[in-house]
């Protein structure tokens, strides 16, 4: 099959979260499995920055009501992958990827240009997948428009970010995109009185899909979905939830440059060595019989930092070692510096984020702290499963799905632990039975190498799309 991926970022060129590994990882993961993929995105100066060979194959205006702008399209090979690039040096040759007012419009103008793209190079999908609220309008645009040459091309959406629903003022429906305002009227696009791109996408998709199958059964209810539940309920039956995966090949404790190497039968060794490295990197005192809990992430009140600096507290007072590393809202991080001055020899942080210290993080630490508020998948549990680091995380979206959690009837299966509520007492009783756990080598050794042992991989999930894209054939 001839798959397009379209979307606002996409490794190795471009990424600020899941969203880019998402669309790199699962395209590769679908070459390797025999199909076609090409994949779209803006050409941004952060992809200019890095000087990759690139051929101009086409170009074309795009009108935006009054505003005529000009498209130039490139494309590159990236492991079996065509990229087509979207040039604009009014809408892409910026500092910043997002974060504009003009976000709307930018995104509008490669929606449009996307539509045509595929004309221009010869390429007829027989799948477009786009992802997000920024290309959310495609489908609906091609549908609308009614081009023959996309009469056999079928849509899919991916939801990563429902927090993000492209919502624009009700005029951008025909000033960005010369679609009738019947269309406004109708109630295909209008959500909370304004134009959503990403409405548009749940409505005009032919599946809908989103990153884990809990996190989908959360959107269907007003609680977990910011008022999406309405219109997915409609399209139940075609919502799919597919848990994301990990690069096993970047996240690999055996061949890992940037730790000591270790795999399922040597692990209590050689973690003991990366523990050590760990600790000195973040200069705390160098106690390996001492229990470590690793924090790798943004440093915001949706990954549950308020939980985090409670568990720091008593988990500091017993002795642990907790390793933190990110950056985000300036509360958070000088709560972070006053616990550090409180316990000097047991939190080391490091604010902002470097890939080494990372790596270090996942195979140093006993136990990695995760307990989210709201995670629609989450890599980080799963990056810790690999390396054989426990994962302490609130029973919520994808770390639901990942994580099996540890009781004293199931060892033979548990992968790290869990909770419920979103409170200080249950994340500092989980903390504390992960440390009982931890006085038990037998048992502690048991769960890692259980962790250890799951598939993280993209193979298992490319498989389910590329299942779902399959069965269109059979229309």
């Amino acid at each position: 099959m001839k798959i397009a991926m379209v979307a606002s970022e996409a490794n190795p060129l471009v990424k600020t979260g899941g969203l880019g590994d998402v669309v790199y990882s699962l395209g590769k993961e679908l070459v390797k499995l025999g199909e076609e993929v090409v994949v779209v995105l803006p050409y941004y100066k952060a992809i200019k920055n890095k000087n990759i060979e690139t051929e101009r194959v086409a170009s074309f205006f795009i009108h935006l009501s009054w505003r005529s702008q000009e498209a130039l399209i490139y494309k590159t090979q990236i492991e079996g992958m065509t990229y087509y690039l979207v040039d604009n040096d009014s809408y892409f040759n910026r500092d910043r990827i997002y974060g504009y007012y003009d976000d709307g419009e930018r995104f509008a103008f490669f929606t449009n240009a996307c539509e045509t793209l595929f004309l221009q190079v010869g390429f007829k999908p027989d799948v477009i997948h786009v992802h997000d609220w920024q290309v959310g309008m495609l489908p609906c645009l091609i549908k609308e428009n009614g081009n023959r040459f996309y009469k056999n091309t079928y849509f899919v959406l991916t939801i990563h970010n429902y927090a993000f629903q492209g919502l624009l003022p009700q005029i951008c429906l025909n000033d960005f995109y010369a679609l009738p305002e019947s269309l406004f009227e109708s109630g295909k696009v209008r959500f909370k009185e304004q134009l959503s791109t990403l409405k548009s996408g749940i409505v005009y998709a032919d599946k809908i899909t989103t990153v884990s199958p809990n996190h989908r059964n959360e959107l269907l209810t007003p609680e977990g979905s910011m008022g999406l539940d309405g219109v997915l309920r409609l399209r139940e039956y075609d919502f799919c939830g597919f848990v994301n995966g990990i690069d096993t090949d970047e996240f690999n404790p055996e061949t890992d440059p940037r730790i000591v190497n270790f795999n399922v039968k040597n692990h209590e060794e050689k973690k003991k060595e990366n523990k050590r490295i760990l600790l000195e990197t973040v200069g705390l005192p160098n106690d390996t019989d001492a229990p470590v809990y690793g924090v790798v992430s943004r440093l915001t009140w949706q990954k549950g930092m308020d939980l985090i600096f409670a568990a720091i507290e008593v988990l500091a007072r017993d002795g642990a070692k907790i390793v933190v590393l990110g950056s985000g809202e300036y509360e958070s991080e000088q709560r972070l510096e006053e616990l550090r001055s409180q316990y000097p020899n047991n939190l080391g942080i490091y604010i902002g984020y470097s890939d080494e210290l990372a790596h270090k993080v996942y195979a140093g630490s006993d136990f990695f702290l995760m307990p989210s508020l709201f995670e629609p998948c989450g890599i980080g549990q799963m990056i810790a499963q690999r390396y054989g680091t426990l994962p302490i995380v609130r029973e919520v979206g994808g770390l639901k799905d990942t994580v099996i959690s540890y009781n004293r009837n199931n060892a033979d299966v548990s992968t790290g632990f869990g909770f419920i509520y979103y409170d200080n007492q249950s994340i500092i009783n989980t903390s504390l039975m992960a440390l009982e756990v931890y006085q038990d080598k037998k048992l502690l050794n048991k769960l890692v190498e259980n962790a250890m042992m799951v598939d993280n991989s993209w193979c298992n999930s490319a498989k389910n799309y590329q299942g779902l894209y399959h069965s269109f054939l059979k229309k």
